[in-house]
């Protein structure tokens, strides 16, 4: 299976799952209160026309008759933007309004009371949180935990932007605005979610002040690799087929101090002076145990390597059994909330730009890998669970939040929208929407075209 086909496979199967999970969950609640559910749909038939349904299907009708009679049609749409569930009595994306101005029936979304409406609605957005949650414990109970800690031995490595907002290579990120990034893989993430204006930094042996200048965020969104571990060059291990084994020289524990006369702290340095002595014999002087220099000569091969292996910093890492994984996964998935709201604030505000980062299906596509990884695919439906929990909730009409609030509403006023109002509100909202869907594609074929 080519890359391509793999991560639309993939997109498939994730966003069939949460968008099942989410219906299932207005579905559960509909059914606790007595309320009819007439369709539940994973993906939209529009237009009437459908891949399968358990009412319509002659082979089903023929081994299942009652099927046929069942109060819920089961089946696939063909519009893969969604799924829903069509409930009785209430005006939502399907625009049925065959109950508007007849009397509330007992089965009906309308007659119940506000709370059990509220409860109903928000059925999804509660069915994504928990799938969330059991995803991230399956993750920490089956793998672990293990991430790159922001500590004083890990040095950041700079590109041009970091260095012109003031950082430096070797620099060693302290705090943003007083809080501490725990994981190194973060910081450049962190910084534009918060928002940050004060940078302390450790210099060598000072400890050094940045002031981050707001203009700046745009380029921090859409610049990757701010932040990369600068890496000490302390020789871990010389494979066989290294242009340098047995010369000697190198052994495991040296670190690396000059090259060709310059001097060495970090394995990218090493890069820089060797990219023009590609098939040479380069001077080197290496630290070893920590007071003894040795000075020498090595091979650099043809793709200006020394062909050793350097010692990287120690993952923080733990290890969970079923039980002890779960409070954890708990908190990541309400981290997971937090930091999706901050990525949602960054985008509403116009000024950092984060609005030209919107996609769609096509950006999804291509988070997920080119090959087969589970970890990865349960990693990623669990980030995407939590972003459809949380855009399901936005006050807009047509998503789960335009409901939502004109439940709430109608709880605190004790004044129902009238059915004319909330069929006009659905309009609008599915107008917005298919406008910012039509925005996300358009992001996504520019920077194709790019």
């Amino acid at each position: 299976m080519s890359e391509t086909l793999l991560r639309i496979f993939q997109v498939i199967l994730a966003l069939s799952i949460l968008i099942i999970g989410h219906e299932a969950g207005h579905f559960f609640f509909a059914k606790l209160f007595g309320v009819r559910v007439e369709k539940f749909y994973l993906f939209f038939d529009a237009g009437g026309v459908r891949l399968f349904s358990t009412k319509h299907s002659k082979l089903l009708g023929k081994l299942f008759p009652r099927l046929k009679d069942a109060e819920t049609d089961y089946g696939i749409g063909w519009l893969p933007l969604g799924g829903y569930c069509k409930i009785a009595g209430m005006i939502d994306e399907s625009l049925d309004t065959q109950s508007v101005g007849s009397e509330p029936q007992s089965w009906e979304f309308r007659s119940k009371k506000a709370w059990q409406r509220l409860l109903i609605l928000i059925g999804g957005v509660l069915m994504n949180v928990v799938i969330a949650m059991v995803v991230y414990i399956c993750l920490l109970a089956g793998w672990g935990s293990a991430y790159l800690g922001n500590t004083p031995d890990t040095h950041i490595w700079t590109n041009e932007l970091s260095r012109e907002m003031g950082f430096r290579d070797g620099d060693v990120i302290l705090d943003y605005d007083g809080v501490h990034t725990d994981d190194f893989s973060l910081l450049q993430a962190d910084l534009v979610r918060n928002k940050v204006r004060h940078v302390n930094i450790l210099r060598g042996a000072d400890t050094v002040g940045i002031y981050i200048d707001q203009n700046f965020f745009p380029q921090v969104l859409n610049t990757p690799g701010m932040f990369s571990l600068a890496l000490e060059f302390v020789v871990d291990s010389i494979p066989p087929q290294s242009v340098n084994y047995g010369n000697g020289i190198l052994s495991s524990g040296d670190k690396v101090i000059a090259l060709c006369g310059q001097e060495i702290e970090y394995v990218q340095q090493s890069r820089e002076v060797l990219a023009s002595h590609c098939g040479e014999e380069v001077p080197i002087t290496v630290l070893r145990d920590g007071d003894m220099v040795i000075e020498g000569t090595v091979r650099v091969d043809s793709l200006g390597l020394l062909g050793v292996y350097a010692r990287f910093p120690e993952i923080s890492s733990r290890t969970y059994t079923a039980a002890q994984a779960v409070i954890p996964g708990i908190k990541m998935t309400f981290s997971a909330i937090g930091n999706y709201l901050k990525d949602l604030k960054l985008v509403a505000t116009p000024s950092t730009g984060a609005y030209k980062s919107v996609g769609s299906f096509i950006a999804i596509g291509q988070v997920f890998p080119g090959a087969w990884d589970t970890y990865s695919f349960l990693h990623i439906l669990a980030l995407l669970s939590v972003m459809l929990a949380v855009v399901n909730l936005l006050p807009i009409p047509g998503l789960d939040g335009g409901h939502v609030l004109f439940t709430l509403y109608e709880m605190i006023t004790g004044r129902k929208p009238s059915d004319k109002f909330l069929y006009a509100a659905q309009i609008v909202g599915m107008i917005i929407l298919v406008m910012l869907m039509v925005y996300a594609f358009g992001n996504d074929i520019g920077r194709l075209i790019k």
